[in-house]
């Protein structure tokens, strides 16, 4: 089934090369949702104008406001609700990368000085934070309930995943199974909401709801194992940047590579991994070490076969419509270049 897949991601990247095109089913539907989305978090407070107005300018791809839309289109049709839907998950995945921005100390998001760059980290926090509370006023405002216990939900995992990786956090205590654990927790929870809102916002019927609470988790296994990959270098992506290998993040392709090694081979990497300052030469004796005993090409697999699984289980449910346009998405996700 895996192979079926990737020959017809080779398909779909010959007609929709780009994102753009990919979401063209829902463009008058994004639109919509960014002049929702900017209303719902104006501020008359001076500052906090200036910050959010900074902040609409660094548009992301939108891929889970897309899921939402793409959900909502499958089992009936793109309403208010769905906008709802859509607007609180981006303001709790915006105050999320706020967050880490502050954390990490970063000075860059998505090409632009990030806000605790500009402001500091005191704004960067009471930001997130503002778009924290935005989310839960909307939906009280529109009495979204449903939608309110599903996104808590993914808060309360998210900070779970975040923590539990700090405890994991070196090559002692990091595993297979804790590493899918972590990433279910720390990035699949969000994108498995925008699949079970995009449901929640469109129907009652608690099969479509559940199920695409599954597909939407195994979307975001697939997402975040090609976000892994990128850092051990695939020929397509232009220079990586290494920063899991420098922040000493323990990885799947590094754990299957860990797994194929002889013993000593282990301990060398290990070693390495351990620095905390490394050399390039350290640096480029991890990442062939993890080509050499086929950590990428296993990572690769396993990325496959659960957007496999996300298909399979979205071909159980009773689709109306868009089946074929969130396939394309799926396997955008698991084929994009960053």
């Amino acid at each position: 089934m895996a192979q079926e897949v990737l020959l017809h991601t080779e398909n779909v990247q010959s007609k929709k090369s780009s994102l753009k095109e990919i979401t063209e089913p829902v463009r008058d539907d994004l639109n919509v949702f960014r002049d929702f989305f900017k209303d719902e978090i104006s501020s008359d407070v001076f500052l906090l104008d200036q910050i959010i107005r900074y902040l609409l300018r660094q548009k992301g791809k939108e891929i889970r406001p897309t899921l939402v839309f793409m959900t909502a289109r499958m089992f009936g049709s793109v309403d208010k609700r769905s906008f709802i839907a859509a607007t609180m998950i981006e303001l709790l995945h915006t105050a999320t990368l706020i967050h880490d921005d502050v954390v990490d100390e970063a000075d860059k998001r998505r090409g632009f000085l990030s806000i605790n760059k500009i402001w500091r980290n005191k704004a960067g926090v009471l930001l997130g934070d503002f778009l924290l509370s935005k989310g839960l006023l909307i939906a009280l405002d529109y009495k979204e309930y449903q939608l309110l216990h599903v996104l808590s939900d993914a808060v309360r995992d998210m900070s779970e995943g975040e923590l539990r990786q700090m405890k994991t956090s070196n090559l002692f205590n990091m595993t297979e199974e804790r590493y899918f654990q972590i990433i279910s927790e720390k990035t699949a929870s969000l994108i498995s909401a925008c699949c079970q809102c995009g449901a929640i916002a469109t129907t009652d019927d608690e099969d479509v709801i559940q199920g695409m609470k599954e597909v939407g988790m195994n979307i975001g296994i697939a997402f975040q194992i090609k976000d892994d990959l990128f850092d051990y270098g695939l020929a397509d992506v232009g220079k990586p940047t290494r920063n899991d290998i420098q922040e000493r993040k323990v990885t799947l392709p590094l754990i299957y590579a860990m797994d194929n090694a002889p013993k000593m081979e282990q301990l060398n990497v290990r070693r390495l991994m351990k620095k905390r300052k490394k050399t390039q030469k350290d640096v480029d004796r991890i990442v062939e070490f993890v080509h050499e005993y086929n950590g990428l090409k296993l990572a690769e697999l396993k990325m496959v076969s659960y957007a496999e699984m996300a298909l399979e289980k979205l071909q159980s449910l009773p689709i109306q419509q868009g089946f074929d346009d969130f396939k394309a998405l799926v396997e955008f996700i698991i084929t994009r270049k960053k």
